[in-house]
């Protein structure tokens, strides 16, 4: 659990050897989606070993609205810092298209890998760009994500960063064209590969076939376009890591929609007060505990 005194978020190198662990015992790394630093601490007290900035969720959570290219990159690697800052776990973050051209991706590598991100993904949708299971994606030429790939290995200041090239092409353009982007991808020095929004057990049987060897992430989008593997499912493919984007977002929305329209009815949350988390409980759990002992400890 993270140390408020030595906080060391799990950097590339650790999330290089969950991956070789994972791909060895054809066990996929999992990586619960979160979009605030609250959300990382339950996943890291949960026993995961990494966590995922969803894009969805962080655009969700600070502006309340879909995701669509809201969000700048600025806003999306503070968010990134402060989930890396409050845990130990290894961090996978939403890219999403570099915001830019080669030159941008340059400065967004670097601002995510000062902010303690293990890896990134960085997708070939034009801006503004969509959720990958939306509707009417539209992505750029090939050549220009080959460019931005290539920048964006280049200017890495960890080797062990990882790039993670995500291809939206299987809706406008058809699996073949999204097989031959990720090819080019992976040539262009991807570390892995991240084919979006495949639609049936054939697309992603497909990919597992094509590049087998390859370390490849799956995304299990809950209520998404891909169908919902189990996880042995995954697994037996090969995959190297799942991402559950929404899933925690999902959850918690619901939780507070069902508050709210208890108390509305009610006026007061004392009918349903027991159904509620114990503040003790919260607070222990966001670490009001190491805050005492640190106070006692540095008091004069």
């Amino acid at each position: 659990m993270s140390d408020l005194l030595r906080q060391r978020p799990a950097g590339p190198a650790a999330l290089r050897q969950l991956l070789k662990t994972a791909i060895e015992q054809r066990a996929p790394l999992v990586a619960p989606g979160c979009y605030d630093a609250l959300g990382a601490r339950l996943i890291e007290q949960a026993g995961f070993d990494a966590a995922y900035m969803t894009g969805f969720g962080t655009t969700a959570s600070l502006l309340g609205r879909p995701d669509v290219g809201l969000l700048g990159m600025s806003e999306m690697v503070d968010n990134a810092r402060r989930i890396t800052a409050a845990v130990d776990l290894a961090v996978i973050a939403d890219a999403d298209t570099g915001y830019g051209n080669q030159i941008n991706v340059v400065r967004c590598v670097q601002d995510y890998e000062r902010a303690g991100v293990a890896a990134i993904h960085i997708e070939d949708q034009i801006l503004p760009k969509k959720c990958g299971h939306m509707e009417d994606k539209q992505v750029v030429d090939a050549s220009v994500m080959v460019g931005k790939i290539r920048a964006a290995v280049a200017s890495r200041q960890d080797d062990d960063f990882m790039v993670i090239a995500r291809t939206d092409a299987r809706a406008p353009h058809g699996m073949d064209e999204a097989l031959r982007r990720a090819t080019a991808y992976a040539e262009a020095g991807a570390d892995m590969l991240f084919v979006e929004a495949l639609q049936d057990v054939e697309e992603i049987e497909r990919v597992a076939t094509e590049f087998a060897g390859v370390p490849l992430l799956f995304n299990w989008v809950e209520g998404g376009k891909t169908p919902p593997l189990s996880y042995d499912e995954v697994a037996a493919l090969g995959f190297a890591m799942i991402i559950m984007p929404i899933g925690m977002l999902l959850a918690a929305t619901g939780a507070m929609q069902n508050f709210l329209t208890k108390l509305k009815a009610s006026g007061t949350p004392a009918p349903f007060a027991d159904e509620l988390m114990p503040f003790d409980e919260f607070t222990d759990l966001i670490g009001l505990r190491e805050i005492g002992a640190l106070e006692k400890r540095f008091s004069v």
